[in-house]
């Protein structure tokens, strides 16, 4: 499961990859064409963007033709927000680690 959130905040780390989750977010499902307008970026870094969010599980991917169209994955970020909340709450058995407390 950790790796799984690393991944994640690695790749939501990158202002551009988070910018592409927040349209996608407030937009539902948007063409690459719409995100390349938005954005100002060229199709090969859209790409490369969508490439990392997709191995990352963050965003599905629909091919239509020659377009691409992509979904928030909200399961996997709803994951992600659970075990970020839990590291607030002191559940211990999120993390990895020798079990003993530090501070």
């Amino acid at each position: 499961m950790q790796e799984e959130i690393r991944k994640s905040l690695e790749a939501i780390g990158d202002s551009t990859r988070l910018d592409i989750l927040c349209l996608l977010s407030k937009n539902g499902t948007m063409c690459g064409c719409t995100l390349l307008k938005q954005l100002s970026i060229t199709q090969g870094t859209l790409s490369h963007h969508m490439k990392i969010l997709s191995e990352a599980d963050l965003v599905r991917i629909r091919k239509e033709g020659r377009w691409r169209h992509y979904t928030l994955n909200k399961t996997k970020i709803f994951q992600m927000a659970d075990f970020l909340k839990g590291l607030c709450s002191g559940r211990k058995r999120l993390c990895k680690g020798s079990g003993k407390d530090k501070e």
